[in-house]
């Protein structure tokens, strides 16, 4: 397997794009609200700054080094897969997403000790733009891998030569020798 240097371009290009609205939120966030600051934006949807020290969505709230440990092997890993399988159509995009979204919280946990959350929705704890592309990221992802399984499979689909075109029925018919 060969690393494809258009996909490996494509998707660098989305990480650095989804770095940099990441981070430029967080500091806009980080600027304007004072922490546990809550402003009401629309309908029911709050900016609020919050320091999120577990991971997405506040889960393992307080599991300190660990949670910079295990994102920084995950990291690791969606590079190596990506790298692996650089040549699937269409992997750029949510690698892209994915790389840029842990790379944000991952520099806010080394940076501030924790992520700047700021969006809150009801019912819901406060998330960040790092985490809508890593989540959107895992989706298309998912769609991707559920539209084409094994894409190797699909370059010998269809090569079975034991038939041949002149062994089709026209129009439902089956003709003889004669046509």
């Amino acid at each position: 397997m060969t690393v494809n240097g258009k996909g490996l371009g494509r998707a660098g290009l989305v990480a650095l794009a989804a770095l940099g609205l990441d981070q430029l939120s967080k500091a806009v966030v980080r600027s304007e609200l004072s922490p546990g600051e809550q402003i009401d934006f629309i309908l029911g949807i709050d900016w609020v700054r919050v320091g999120n020290d577990g991971i997405a969505f506040g889960l393992f709230d307080n599991a300190g080094a660990g949670v910079l440990v295990a994102a920084a092997a995950s990291f690791t890993l969606l590079l190596g897969y990506f790298l692996l399988s650089s040549d699937r159509a269409g992997l750029w995009l949510p690698i892209g997403l994915l790389a840029g979204g842990a790379l944000g919280n991952l520099i806010d946990r080394i940076a501030h000790g924790a992520v700047t959350d700021f969006i809150d929705l009801p019912r819901w704890p406060a998330f960040n733009v790092a985490d809508i592309e890593i989540t959107v990221g895992v989706i298309l992802m998912t769609l991707l891998y559920l539209r084409d399984p094994d894409p190797g499979a699909a370059a010998t689909d269809g090569e079975d030569d034991s038939t041949s075109e002149t062994d089709t029925p026209v129009g439902g018919e089956t003709r003889g020798a004669d046509g």
